[in-house]
C-alpha cells in the first residue's frame, strides 16, 4: 500500500522544527555506526530562503538492502526507541532530497519526495568506502523562522542537547564520534552572529557527569529518578544550559530555568532518566504522552533537585536571590510572603513579582468567595486586609515621589491633578477607584471622606465667581488655579464642608504675598454667596513661597505657626456673608510652603508604611 508522504508528514508532525531535519539525519547516521558526520549549510543570505540547502554526509555502513527497505516503509521499526516516521520531516521543509549511499562495494541512489514509492538505483562501487550523502534541495517555506536554525554555534548546542544521553554513553564506552556543522554564506549579518563558520562536537571531549539517584515521590512507589549533571565554569563568560528528560535515547528539553537563570560564565547540564519515560514520547519526539498532572509533578521534582545542586555548586546564586527578594519585599511589602523562596537558579525579578501578585489575587478571591467565615478564613482576611492597606499606602508613596519631581516647568494644573483629578465627580458607589484618585490625604487624612469634585460646567461657574477683580474678567485674565473638594454635592439639599487648595508662584514680593491672606478671605466669601445656605465650613490652603518678612507679617495678623517639616501658619477666620444677616461661617486658613505640603504628607505616610511592614513581617 502506497502512502502519500506529503499528507503523512502533516499527520505525524503538525508543527515540526527545522532542527529536526538535522536530528533525524544524525540519528540515522549513528544507527549506521558512523564515526564522522558532516552537516554543511549553504545560503546566500538569511533573507533569501530560496537559496537554502543542506548537505549531510557520514561514514556509516550506508543504505544496505534491509535498511533501505525499512526506510521505504513508513512505521516499520525493529527497536522500541525508534518511531519509523522521522524521515517525514525532510519533505516538510524540502521538496527533494537526493541520497547517495555506498555500502558493500555498491552504490545506491534515489530521490525522496512527497510521492516517493521506493524507486532506487544500485550500481557497483568497487573499492569505495562506505558512506552516505543527503543533499536537501528546494526549501519549501517562505522564510526561515530563526537564525539559530542555520548558525553552527546554535545548531551545535541543539544537537548536543538532543543527543546528550547517547553522546555520553559513547564517551563512557570510549566510542569515537565527531560531528562537524558548517555554514557558507555570501551575505553575513554580524548583528545576529550570522557568517561563514564551523563548529565541532567531539564526544570524547564532552564533560563528565555526576550522578544522584532519588525516589519518584508521588509518581511511582518502585521507580527511581537518575539525575546526571555537570556544573562547570568557563572562561568566555557566556553561559549554556541543558535541562532535559532522557526518553528513548534522546532528550526532551524541559524549561525549569528562566533565561539568565544562572550567573554568566557557567555551563550546566541536567539530564533526568527514569523508566517512567520509556516509550512515552509522541511520534515527533516533541511531547511526553503522560497525564498533565504527572508532567507537572516531574517538572516540580526536577526543578527542586536542580535548585538544590545549583545552590551548592554556585553559592553566588543564593546571595543574588537573597538581595533580589529583599529588594522586592522592600518595594512591595504587601506581597511579602508571596515571593518565591525556592527559585531554580537566579530569580527573575519581573516574573517573581508577577507570580506574587497572582498569588495575592488568588488569596483575596479565596476569602471573598468563602461560604463560611471559619477561624482560618477570618485570620486570613485580617492578613489580607493588612496587605491591601499596605498596597494603598504604597500608592500614596508613588504620588509623593511624583510631587517631588515637580519643578518650575510644571503647571499648577499638574499639581492639582495629583491631588484630585480636575472636573470629575467622585462618589460612594465608586469608592475603590476614588480611593486611588482622591489624594486629599496630602493635606490631611480627614479629607479622604470628601468625595465631590465639580463637573466642568459647575467648576467654570465657581471659578468665574472666585475671580476677584472684575477688571481682570473684562481683560480675560485666566481664572485662579484652585482645586476644590466638597464633602458632598453642593447642588443637592445637604450642607457641605469644602476644602480649597490655591497655589501661588514662587518669587512674589512681600506685598503680593500679604495679598494672599486677604484673597483667601475674599474667595471664601464669594463661594459662600455662590452657594447660600449650603456651606457650613471651609478649609482653605494657600501654598506660597516663604521668607522671614512674610512670617513676621503672618504673626502680626495673629496666625499661629504649626509644627511641620516645612513652614505652616494657621488662623481660624470667621467670614460674614453679608451685612444684613451677619451670619458667620468658620474658615480655617492655612498658609504653607510647598515643602510643608509635601514632607508632612511623606512623614505621615511613612509612619503607616513602616507599621504595616513590621506587622506583615511578624505574621509571616
Amino acid at each position: 500500500m502506497k502512502i502519500n508522504l506529503g499528507n503523512a508528514v502533516k499527520f505525524f508532525f503538525p508543527n515540526p522544527s527545522l532542527e529536526m531535519v538535522y536530528y533525524e539525519a544524525i540519528a540515522n547516521a549513528i544507527d549506521a555506526e558512523a564515526t564522522e558526520i558532516d552537516v554543511h549549510i549553504k545560503i546566500e543570505a538569511f533573507g533569501k530562503p530560496e537559496t537554502f540547502s543542506v548537505e549531510i554526509t557520514d561514514n556509516g555502513r550506508g543504505f544496505r538492502d534491509r535498511n533501505f527497505e525499512k526506510f521505504s516503509n513508513l512505521l516499520e521499526i525493529e527497536e522500541k526507541d525508534h518511531k519509523g516516521v522521522g524521515r517525514l520531516v525532510y519533505i516538510n521543509y524540502f521538496k527533494k532530497v537526493e541520497i547517495t549511499s555506498v555500502f558493500e562495494n555498491k552504490k545506491r541512489t534515489f530521490e525522496l519526495t512527497g510521492t516517493f514509492d521506493g524507486e532506487n538505483e544500485v550500481v557497483d562501487a568497487i573499492g569505495q568506502p562506505d558512506a552516505t550523502k543527503l543533499i536537501f534541495k528546494q526549501y519549501s517555506k517562505e522564510k526561515i523562522r530563526s537564525y539559530d536554525y542555520v548558525k553552527p554555534a546554535a545548531i551545535k548546542k541543539s544537537i548536543l542537547t538532543h543527543f546528550y544521553p547517547l553522546f555520553y554513553s559513547y564517551k563512557v564506552d570510549n566510542k569515537d564520534l565527531k560531528i562537524t556543522v558548517s555554514l557558507t554564506t555570501k551575505e553575513p549579518n554580524t548583528q545576529y552572529d550570522f557568517y561563514t563558520d564551523k563548529k565541532e562536537i567531539i564526544v570524547s571531549q564532552i564533560p563528565d557527569l555526576e550522578l544522584t539517584t532519588f525516589d519518584a515521590e508521588g509518581l511511582d512507589l518502585f521507580e527511581k529518578f537518575n539525575l546526571y549533571y555537570s556544573v562547570q565554569k568557563n572562561e568566555n563568560m557566556e553561559s549554556s544550559t541543558i535541562t532535559a528528560l532522557c526518553v528513548d535515547g534522546r532528550t526532551l528539553p524541559v524549561e525549569v530555568l528562566s533565561k539568565g537563570g544562572i550567573p554568566k560564565g557557567h555551563d550546566i547540564i541536567f539530564l533526568l532518566y527514569s523508566n517512567l519515560f520509556t516509550g512515552k514520547v509522541n511520534a515527533s519526539r516533541q511531547e511526553l504522552n503522560m497525564d498533565e498532572s504527572e508532567i507537572r509533578s516531574i517538572k516540580k521534582i526536577f526543578g527542586e533537585k536542580i535548585a538544590e545542586i545549583l545552590n551548592e555548586k554556585i553559592p553566588a546564586i543564593q546571595e543574588a536571590n537573597s538581595k533580589t527578594t529583599s529588594s522586592l519585599v522592600e518595594r512591595y511589602p504587601h506581597l511579602n510572603g508571596f515571593f518565591e523562596e525556592n527559585s531554580v537558579g537566579l530569580i527573575d525579578r519581573n516574573q517573581s513579582l508577577e507570580l506574587a501578585q497572582k498569588k495575592f489575587f488568588n488569596a483575596q478571591k479565596e476569602v471573598l468567595e468563602a461560604s463560611d467565615i471559619t477561624d482560618e478564613v477570618y485570620q486570613k482576611s485580617l492578613e489580607l486586609s493588612s496587605r491591601v492597606l499596605t498596597e494603598y499606602v504604597l500608592y500614596r508613596n508613588v504620588i509623593i515621589e511624583k510631587l517631588k519631581k515637580v519643578d518650575k516647568n510644571n503647571s499648577e494644573a499638574d499639581i492639582h491633578n495629583l491631588i484630585v483629578p480636575q472636573r470629575s465627580k467622585l462618589s460612594k458607589d465608586t469608592f475603590h477607584n476614588d480611593l486611588f484618585t482622591n489624594n486629599a490625604w496630602l493635606l490631611d487624612d480627614k479629607y479622604m471622606s470628601y468625595t465631590t469634585i465639580l463637573s466642568e460646567k459647575d467648576m467654570g461657574e465657581v471659578l468665574d465667581t472666585l475671580t476677584l477683580d472684575s477688571e481682570d474678567k473684562e481683560k480675560n485674565i485666566k481664572r485662579p488655579d484652585i482645586a476644590i473638594i466638597f464633602s458632598n454635592d453642593p447642588t443637592e439639599g445637604k450642607k457641605v464642608d469644602v476644602v480649597i487648595v490655591e497655589l501661588k508662584k514662587l518669587g512674589l514680593g512681600l506685598a503680593k504675598k500679604e495679598e494672599v491672606t486677604s484673597q483667601l478671605r475674599q474667595r471664601a466669601r464669594k463661594l459662600l454667596q455662590h452657594y447660600p445656605d449650603k456651606i457650613q465650613r471651609i478649609w482653605f490652603y494657600g501654598i506660597v513661597d516663604f521668607d522671614d518678612e512674610f512670617k513676621v507679617s503672618l504673626l502680626e495678623d495673629k496666625y499661629i505657626e504649626l509644627f511641620s517639616c516645612g513652614t505652616v501658619f494657621y488662623k481660624e477666620q470667621p467670614i460674614i456673608m453679608d451685612l444684613e444677616t451677619k451670619t458667620e461661617i468658620p474658615v480655617g486658613l492655612y498658609v504653607l510652603s510647598f515643602d510643608a505640603f509635601l514632607k508632612d504628607a511623606e512623614v505621615r505616610n511613612s509612619t503607616f508604611l513602616n507599621l504595616l511592614k513590621e506587622e506583615l513581617k511578624a505574621n509571616r
